[in-house]
């Protein structure tokens, strides 16, 4: 069993000199793209469902703000309770049962006939969900050398652009023609048939059980938890998470109400930000493992920051005007995302992977959880329906970015000194990059 993951691990770790990655490689990535689709959607969906759900459902900008945290504290939960498990199993098993349970959440979802039904079926899809991109993670940093993972975290962050093309708009026309439930019975099918092919098709992934010295899961956690080289990193991870989680689920109901856009425009608006953003998504992960992560971050959240003071403080819009605006925007958000994520997965010990990973997600899920709620408490929507201190919200995200800018600094100066001078950290990534 043991030469075969071996054999297997080299097999696919090894591309021909003409080619980057090999076709396994080339496979899992397109899986995890598209587990990353459906997650990424099934998030994504609530914004442009915000507005439908506030009447629908008859509730307050209070209350809805608690649907979409009440999914990321239970994922931000779960990933914890996950975590001294993770090192444990095949990390395949591991993704088939949370993918499962994230279906059956999703499925509850669809058939949600009130608020608190729907609070419930959140609940339960966060529980599983959370825990599916931590998967991911330390899948990609078992299967790829760290020189090349920002050009992986490019390809697999397509998935974002992608919900933005295809997902949220069909989202946004089914919810509008059909009902609020249908785009919950899209990501149902097409989790069903991920699930399948993932199942047929994907390889065990047991490499790191051969390197796991911890015997039980409770310590296993603990140890992760400990680890003063890990704790920073949790620290920025939380910070990471504000902005998405609070300036997300009310942008509809912002450029429908306050920058006077149709629901058509809005169509065409999450269009034009995801065709951009997956043209540019694997350019920015070139560019992070050419330039540098840390120097694309820095330059990422400097125009990010600028776009989410001009965003949110806009009225009346033409249509291509907020196109723009918010395309950039984007595009900053990714140019923040791939370096990050390519940061972290650097930073754990390969038998530390999967339990790093799910802590980290684990903090990321609870700290936008809470950005989520209070986001829905600096907001007021008016009985015209449009939205008051949006532009507050703005500069509450634009201050926690610059904190995390600082905070990356010092965590890649930990990493870059911890790497120079040997030992437990990144003995296999280093010998990997050699």
């Amino acid at each position: 069993m043991t030469s075969y993951t071996t054999h297997t691990m080299e097999t696919m770790q090894q591309p021909t000199k003409d080619r980057i990655f090999t076709r396994y490689q080339v496979f899992i990535i397109t899986i995890i793209a598209l587990i990353q689709f459906s997650v990424i959607l099934d998030f994504m969906v609530l914004s442009p469902l915000g507005e439908i759900l506030l009447k629908k459902l008859n509730i307050q900008t209070r209350e809805f703000g608690l649907v979409v945290s009440v999914y990321a504290i239970s994922a931000g939960t779960s990933g914890i309770i996950a975590a001294g498990f993770a090192d444990k199993f095949d990390r395949k098993k591991m993704l088939l049962v949370f993918y499962t349970g994230f279906i059956f959440g999703t499925f509850l979802c669809a058939i949600a006939p009130s608020y608190i039904f729907l609070l419930g079926a959140r609940f339960v899809t966060g529980l599983f969900g959370g825990v599916i991109g931590a998967t991911g993670m330390a899948i990609i940093a078992d299967l790829f050398k760290p020189e090349v993972r920002g050009r992986v975290m490019g390809f697999t962050q397509m998935a974002f652009s992608l919900s933005q093309i295809v997902g949220v708009p069909v989202g946004w026309k089914l919810a509008n023609t059909i009902s609020w439930h249908a785009p919950f019975w899209l990501i149902v099918i097409y989790g069903l048939v991920l699930g399948v092919i993932i199942l047929v098709y994907m390889k065990p992934i047991t490499g790191h059980l051969t390197r796991n010295v911890e015997h039980s899961a409770i310590r296993h956690l603990k140890t992760t938890l400990t680890n003063r080289r890990y704790f920073f990193a949790f620290g920025t991870t939380v910070l990471l998470a504000t902005g998405g989680y609070m300036l997300m689920p009310f942008g509809s109901t912002f450029s429908r109400h306050n920058m006077g856009l149709s629901q058509d425009d809005i169509f065409w608006l999450y269009v034009i930000i995801g065709i951009v953003s997956f043209i540019l998504g694997p350019l920015l992960g070139k560019l992070t493992d050419k330039l540098g992560r840390v120097r694309v971050f820095y330059a990422a959240t400097l125009l990010t920051a600028v776009m989410v003071v001009i965003s949110t403080h806009l009225h009346i819009t033409p249509l291509y005007i907020a196109a723009i605006i918010n395309s950039i925007m984007f595009v900053g958000v990714l140019g923040r995302m791939i370096p990050a994520q390519a940061i972290m997965t650097s930073i754990p010990s390969p038998q530390d992977r999967g339990a790093f990973m799910s802590i980290s997600g684990s903090v990321q899920q609870l700290a936008g959880g809470i950005g989520s709620f209070v986001a829905g408490l600096i907001v007021y929507q008016t009985s015209s329906g449009m939205l008051l201190h949006y532009d507050i919200l703005g500069f509450v995200i634009v201050g926690a970015m610059l904190i995390t800018v600082f905070m990356m600094y010092l965590l890649n100066k930990q990493l870059t000194t911890t790497q120079q001078a040997p030992p437990t950290l990144q003995t296999e990534d280093v010998a990997m990059a050699s």
